[in-house]
């Protein structure tokens, strides 16, 4: 016979703290506080395992499951002593949710279960309180009644205010037992109106209405909403634990409260929380009264303290902190309850925390001896960085909402909105704080988007150009703000009623996804020490070197503050958009033939050197890999009628001969078009000129420094075996050259970027030309998915929420699909070549999870935007600690 009820409390604990898979957070955690002798009112767990059976067989229960409950619940009967239903001295009950994870909020809880008409007088009697009683009674019927009949529960608190406004009370305190009693008559009344049916009496079909609401509120909206934003699988189901109920509201003895083992906002040492006098639990949480703090030196004039108005029960509470703590070795989250000075344990679990609590606290442990620097390096959730590198909204800052759209870059950002890349840049140039508002961003605007503090749009996704653009600037962005609407010609955008003219102020919450109108004011970082010493921690043990993306002096120089070991990826189209380098690039496209274009590739030959100078003196030894130019060509030309009369003057070209090359070189498809490589095997001229470039700038560096840099030059989107021989002839030729030219020889590796899938499975063959390969994953997701990233942020969503794909393969690696690829890709390779140094340099490369995979897969490195290279600090020790990445580079 299946179990599906476990006992604790009162000497009958058959559940433990690491049993919470079946009993859920919080049934664990009740029965490991009784086993170790704390004081827990008694009661029983229906596993998580029945959740699974009601959803799986129609909301219907298992055939033995009545008996097991009835058994229990006579176990608590005889240990406090009082019988469920008794109308001398009844017993009453909670009946709360307990996932295996905490979900603070998100799902149902029942109190004073076993309250009806004839129990409510022997409550009474029992206790010697009517007050107490008929409060506890309308309390279980708005609870019941809106949890599990489905009330409104403002059709209860209009009840109430009448009563009091009735009696001329301000707040429920005031109200006494015969005030109560015709709330309880209204109450009934009422429930009965909304659903046809008299409240129930029995306490027996109290209780199980009570069990099925709490299993049915698994599946309600915010529970969905909240598992799906925290990645916990409906599959996983809740416990319902019911438990004895002690009273913080039989009079000024008694007290509830909710209280932590350390600030979590801060991770201060300190005991945190707050109380009420003769109240019940959801009087703390529901904002009904004001709480009071634990501690009296953290009251105010005009506060009681705990410590102050009940200094035995503050005193047994403070010993149950340091017990917690030591035995859990974590931060607490408390709530008890104080009966007649007598204090009850009713919940601990690991308490939720602030990104920068949750760095002091796994550090202040490990100094304290809690826990070992290993365990501290674990603790830490990775993407939770991303609130210490960036400025935050200040909370208490009044603010003016205008519309929402995607949180796709964090940090806070606050300028005057301009609607061209241009104005951005002549603005910015200026001194001003500029916000560049887009419908969709392209590779031509990058210019702006660096001048600019913040980046908004109106259309895409996590993961479309503006997104990943902004990540690796480390600039704040909102994507796919489908409710705003911009209208470039008037210069103006319009949201809910509401128009924002070019020149006027707009605030960005990168993180939320929020756009406020005006200025709000910022929080700005601070990296403390903790800091500091958790990423020494945590680089004592990873095994996969981090690397950054980055091609601008100030990228490199933040990702080398970061802990950045090199530049993974250096995306040289980027540098091409400065508005003294376009002129050249636009001649370059516009020339007929190869002398022409050799011409305006010599205009850029000096800016294209004086890049990798800048990077390879910043990165000062590390390796920098340089892609070639990937990008097609028609993106660095104009599009529209004005902007090609515009360039073709400026060019002293023939306008109809631009509009006549524009038309040539557009595609139906760029992205799987005439780029990447394919721009080098018909226009060899264009690569030979960065070769040279990165040539001369390392040979320049080598004689300044006397180390020569030893740059990774890497060919993009390789897709046969051939192209990357050819092009790799190329830039040996260069090489040569170079070295014959200067009199100085630097080493030098050539690679590939395996982004097709053809490559991938080709990759051996491939090898045999390669010194590296970098799995530039983003391209690769789009081949293999056939979706574009740009385009898929419209339906994507709709596939995660109904479980079709389990994450956006665009923020964390499909590892059956993409996956698949890279481990067929890096074993045929290291087949070939045992030493092939493998890397990915897409934006995979800063989300933890895929980091983990990439330590599994045997990788050497991840790149990713500066930003984000402490995170992957971070995950990449954590994939160690979990067995993955066993190679190093």
């Amino acid at each position: 016979m299946t179990k599906w009820v476990y006992s604790f409390g009162a000497g009958h604990n058959e559940g433990r703290a690491d049993m919470r898979n079946l009993l859920g957070g919080k049934g664990a955690n009740l029965a490991e506080m009784a086993s170790i002798g704390l004081p827990v009112p008694p009661g029983f767990t229906v596993t998580t395992e029945v959740c699974t059976y009601y959803y799986a067989h129609k909301h219907t229960y298992p055939e033995d499951l009545r008996g097991q409950v009835s058994e229990a619940l006579a176990r608590v009967e005889a240990a406090v002593g009082a019988k469920f239903g008794d109308t001398h001295k009844p017993l009453l009950v909670s009946v709360r949710s307990g996932a295996r994870v905490s979900m603070p909020g998100m799902m149902d809880t029942v109190l004073n279960l076993g309250l009806n008409d004839a129990t409510v007088d022997g409550l009474a009697a029992a206790s010697g309180d009517a007050r107490f009683a008929w409060d506890s009674y309308r309390r279980f019927i708005q609870m019941f009644g809106s949890v599990v009949l489905g009330v409104d529960h403002h059709r209860f608190e209009e009840i109430i205010e009448h009563v009091k406004l009735d009696k001329g009370a301000t707040e429920d305190t005031e109200l006494d037992a015969t005030d109560w009693h015709r709330v309880v008559a209204g109450y009934k009344d009422m429930v009965e109106e909304v659903t046809g049916k008299p409240f129930p009496q029995d306490p027996h079909q109290q209780l199980w209405g009570a069990i099925g609401a709490v299993f049915g509120s698994w599946m309600n909206p915010r529970a969905n909403t909240y598992r799906r934003l925290h990645d916990i699988p409906a599959d996983w189901g809740t416990a319902v634990n019911v438990q004895a109920m002690v009273f913080g509201n039989m009079g000024n003895d008694c007290a509830t409260g909710v209280c932590f083992t350390r600030d979590p906002s801060t991770g201060e040492n300190v005991f945190y929380g707050e109380y009420l006098i003769n109240a019940q639990g959801e009087d703390v949480v529901a904002g009904i009264r004001t709480p009071q703090p634990m501690a009296k030196e953290r009251s105010k004039p005009g506060e009681k303290s705990m410590e102050e108005a009940m200094p035995g029960a503050y005193a047994e509470l403070v010993q149950v902190r340091a017990t917690l703590e030591k035995h859990y070795r974590d931060m607490q989250d408390i709530e008890f309850t104080v009966q007649q000075n007598k204090l009850y344990m009713l919940q601990t679990r690991n308490g939720k925390r602030t990104a920068a609590a949750s760095l002091k606290i796994a550090v202040d442990m490990a100094r304290e001896g809690l826990i070992d620097q290993t365990e501290a390096v674990k603790r830490v959730d990775p993407k939770a960085l991303d609130q210490l590198l960036h400025p935050t909204l200040d909370p208490k800052a009044p603010r003016k909402s205008l519309a929402k759209g995607l949180p796709a870059s964090p940090g806070a950002a606050c300028g005057v909105v301009v609607f061209s890349a241009d104005e951005a840049e002549t603005r910015a140039a200026k001194g001003e704080a500029v916000i560049l508002v887009r419908i969709e961003t392209s590779p031509e605007d990058i210019h702006g988007m660096h001048a600019a503090k913040g980046i908004l749009t109106t259309r895409g996704g996590m993961t479309s150009h503006a997104a990943v653009v902004a990540r690796g600037m480390g600039r704040p962005c909102v994507a796919g703000a489908g409710s705003i609407t911009v209208d470039y010609a008037q210069q103006v955008l319009s949201a809910g009623g509401q128009r924002v003219q070019a020149g006027e102020t707009i605030t960005l919450d990168g993180a939320t996804g929020e756009v406020f109108r005006g200025a709000v004011a910022m929080i700005e970082p601070k990296l403390s020490g903790d800091f500091a010493t958790l990423m020494e921690w945590a680089d004592g043990v990873r095994k996969l070197k981090v690397r950054t993306n980055a091609e601008t002096p100030l990228d490199a120089e933040t990702a080398r503050k970061f802990g950045a070991e090199g530049i993974g990826l250096c995306r040289t189209e980027h540098m091409f958009f400065d508005p003294a380098r376009i002129g050249a690039v636009r001649q370059m496209i516009m020339a007929e033939t190869e002398t022409g274009r050799r011409a305006a590739l010599s205009r850029l030959l000096p800016f294209q050197r004086q890049d990798f100078v800048d990077l390879f003196r910043i990165m000062a030894g590390l390796p920098v890999t340089i892609r070639l130019l990937d990008p097609p060509l028609h993106e660095f030309l104009p599009h529209s009628a004005e902007e090609i009369e515009e360039v073709a003057a400026d060019l002293g070209a023939d306008v109809a001969a631009m509009q006549r090359r524009v038309t040539e070189l557009s595609e139906a498809n760029p992205m799987l078009g005439h780029r990447g490589c394919r721009l080098g095997i018909t226009f060899p001229e264009i690569y030979e000129m960065q070769a040279r470039a990165i040539f001369e700038a390392a040979v320049a560096i080598g004689k300044e420094t006397h180390k020569a840099p030893v740059p990774e030059i890497m060919i993009p989107l390789v897709m046969t075996k051939r192209e990357l021989e050819i092009l790799r002839a190329l830039v040996d030729k260069v090489a040569q050259e170079v070295f014959a030219e200067t009199g100085y020889h630097i080493e030098y590796l050539v690679g590939t970027m395996i982004e097709l899938p053809r490559a991938a499975l080709t990759a051996d063959a491939i090898a045999e030309s390669a010194d590296f390969f970098s799995f530039g994953t983003n391209d690769l997701t789009q081949t293999v998915f056939g979706l574009s990233r740009d385009d898929a942020g419209k339906f994507l969503p709709y596939y995660t929420e109904k479980g079709i794909l389990p994450k956006d393969p665009f923020v964390s690696i499909d590892v059956d699909g993409v996956g698949a690829l890279v481990e067929i890709a890096a074993e045929k390779g290291r087949k070939v070549k045992a030493d092939l140094k493998l890397g990915i340099c897409g934006e995979h490369g800063g989300d933890p999870a895929s980091i983990h995979f990439c330590g599994k897969a045997g990788l050497d490195y991840v790149s990713c935007s500066p930003y984000r290279v402490p995170i992957a600090r971070l995950a990449a020790a954590q994939a160690a600690l979990a067995g993955g990445g066993d190679r190093t580079a």
